[in-house]
């Protein structure tokens, strides 16, 4: 693999938009241009400011949505601020919630259903979009890698070379033990549960258990299709 014949002009607005959406499309790119190092530094002192409020337990939970909100750049208005503080904290049951510290790289390339759950010292690389479905609960020092970069010495060239990603997808309802890796390009179903340790490389279907490195199916759950999928439209429905 020889290196690619686009190498953008950091000085180019156009250049650094290309650039941009290669990163996103999966395709090689350059992560130095001006609008990616800005990206990453904008990030860097969300995540500084959500992982030191967070942590704090007399932060409101309004509060720490708002930092949430800021650091996924999620425009999506709160709900209106009610006088009685448990009324105001209980609009926000179903909203994502993730235990500190957090690492992501972009922070604007992650995407939380209703009701997630990140335990603590979990890490997104998000160069590339990372989707996480409603209802799932993720364990503590949980990796998921959109990032990588070629396997060619010569393309790949240390920290001068470009890099590239692909984008990982969680289905609703799934839970991840602790210590996970889920890589690039990997779209994982709907009710799987993964074990804790595993390192997941490639798709998974939906309601099984996998484990192991590489994670294999290990167990397929006995899931009633029907008062499943009433589950989801009632949660649904009640906004959850």
């Amino acid at each position: 693999m020889s290196e690619p014949a686009f190498r953008p002009d950091p000085t180019s607005p156009s250049d650094c938009a290309e650039n941009h959406r290669r990163m996103l499309a999966g395709e090689l790119y350059y992560s130095w241009t001006p609008d990616l190092v800005q990206g990453r530094a904008r990030c860097k002192s969300a995540m500084l400011k959500y992982n030191t409020e967070a942590a704090d337990g007399e932060t409101s939970r309004r509060r720490v949505a708002e930092l949430l909100m800021d650091l996924l750049q999620d425009p999506t208005p709160l709900p209106p601020k009610l006088d009685d503080p448990q009324q105001d904290a209980d609009q926000f049951d179903d909203f994502p919630y993730i235990d500190t510290p957090i690492k992501m790289d972009y922070g604007s390339n992650v995407k939380l259903g209703k009701g997630v759950y990140m335990n603590s010292s979990c890490t997104l690389l998000d160069v590339c979009p990372i989707t996480i479905g409603a209802r799932t609960l993720i364990g503590p020092n949980v990796h998921f890698y959109s990032a990588s970069h070629p396997i060619d010495p010569i393309t790949r060239n240390g920290m001068r070379g470009p890099e590239l990603g692909k984008p990982i997808a969680v289905g609703e309802d799934c839970w991840f033990g602790g210590s996970c890796v889920v890589l690039p390009g990997v779209t994982i179903g709907r009710g799987v549960v993964v074990g804790a340790g595993s390192v997941v490389t490639k798709d998974v279907e939906d309601f099984v258990v996998v484990a192991g490195n590489p994670a294999r199916v290990v167990k397929r759950l006995d899931v009633e299709r029907e008062k499943y999928e009433a589950m989801v439209k009632e949660n649904k429905e009640r906004g959850h």
